[in-house]
């Protein structure tokens, strides 16, 4: 299985909560996939999807308070909007991908808490019952979404691999500490 992690407007260059790196990890991506999909038997993208009418259980930091950049986000990826919506790499790969919504209103950074649309089937309960290979992690942001993403899927009795070619951070200068805890936690780091 392989997960695209959050690939969205709003986490690429130019967007709410943009990360250096994340338009060439979108192209990425969809290269990875139309040279390897054929290998994997599902593939996730994931979209945070949050809503307009709350601070989403205070992960949206809210005027006169500013965002920490940790816990607290400026607000992004708002139910409907173009920033939500996956980046143009991403989504030219629909044939090919099952979407997962997460963060309906609340903080949420794991793909493990999020539900495939259309099916409503959970992808905690999904990882639980599959017998993967092995499961594998990219995209948006490294050190957030995708760590968690890869944490819950080894948590979940999953063998898991993060393509580190095909992810950027938020705080890249974090990067070899992040490494150490998920090698320590047993997922693999690979190029990609």
């Amino acid at each position: 299985m392989l997960i695209i992690v959050d690939v969205q407007h709003d986490f690429c260059e130019g967007g709410a909560l943009g990360v250096e790196g994340g338009s060439a990890v979108a192209v990425r991506i969809a290269e990875h996939v139309r040279a390897h999909g054929d290998g994997y038997d599902r593939i996730l993208a994931t979209q945070d999807w949050h809503r307009a009418d709350t601070d989403n259980g205070g992960h949206f930091a809210v005027p006169p308070a500013e965002p920490d950049f940790v816990d607290t986000w400026p607000v992004h990826c708002v139910q409907d909007t173009h920033g939500a919506a996956l980046h143009p790499e991403i989504a030219a790969l629909e044939d090919r991908i099952e979407i997962v919504r997460k963060g309906d209103g609340i903080p949420s950074y794991s793909a493990l808490e999020g539900t495939v649309v259309g099916t409503g089937q959970g992808v905690q309960e999904l990882i639980e019952a599959g017998d993967w290979e092995r499961i594998d992690v990219v995209g948006l942001a490294f050190d957030f979404c995708v760590r968690a993403t890869a944490l819950g899927s080894a948590r979940a009795g999953a063998p898991v691999r993060v393509l580190r070619d095909l992810t950027a951070s938020v705080h890249p200068d974090d990067d070899e500490q992040l490494i150490s805890e998920l090698t320590a936690a047993g997922v693999e780091i690979t190029a990609g």
